[in-house]
């Protein structure tokens, strides 16, 4: 699949030159970049697709407006009967750009909780998540929990802790160990 899930942290504006390297790589392969509609990381992202004059770019909101679609590009609005203007009511956007690409391109300030729940999106739909860690400045592939735990492992004790309330961080990581062992029965066998 060739369309991109690119997102990101809402206090990250000024995006590294080292996404900015993967983001020129993704438009030379002419892929299809799905990006959402939020001020911070997706509209610095809308604002680089739209400097490059790249068109192969499509806006998804939850409602019937976006808040940022900078290019003007295709736009995929998503109904919810989540309130308006809460987490649920956006990260309904977000799951589908998670269904509908094949991997993600995330860009996180080690503390965002809806960019570690797309992260999360991706992985219990078997996809990688390519996770820029701002502060750290460097890349993590996500494609297990081995992965997502070292990427969680980047978070302060409070951060975590905030986003354990914000999103039941620990009840997810411990879904996505046990999806893995049901993957391999034959492994659990071994350990046990």
């Amino acid at each position: 699949m060739k369309n991109i899930f690119i997102s990101g942290s809402m206090r990250i504006e000024n995006i590294h030159k080292m996404v900015i390297d993967r983001i020129e790589n993704i438009i030379r392969e002419n892929f299809t970049i799905l990006v959402g509609d939020a001020d911070g990381v997706d509209a610095s992202i809308q604002q680089i697709l739209a400097n490059k004059s790249y068109e192969n770019v499509i806006v998804y909101c939850a409602g019937n407006y976006p808040r940022n679609n900078i290019g003007k590009w295709e736009l995929k609005t998503v109904d919810t009967n989540h309130k308006p203007n809460t987490r649920s009511f956006f990260t309904a956007k977000d799951i589908v750009m998670a269904e509908k690409c094949g991997y993600g391109l995330m860009i996180w300030d080690s503390k965002s909780t809806g960019t570690l729940s797309n992260v999360y999106e991706l992985l219990i739909r078997k996809k990688t998540s390519v996770v820029f860690v701002n502060k750290a400045k460097q890349f993590i592939n996500v494609s297990n929990s081995k992965e997502f735990e070292q990427l969680v492992s980047k978070m302060s004790d409070s951060a975590f802790e905030k986003a354990n309330q914000k999103i039941k961080l620990k009840e997810k990581i411990i879904a996505i160990k046990n999806e893995q062992l049901c993957l391999f029965p034959e492994a659990n066998k071994k350990i046990t």
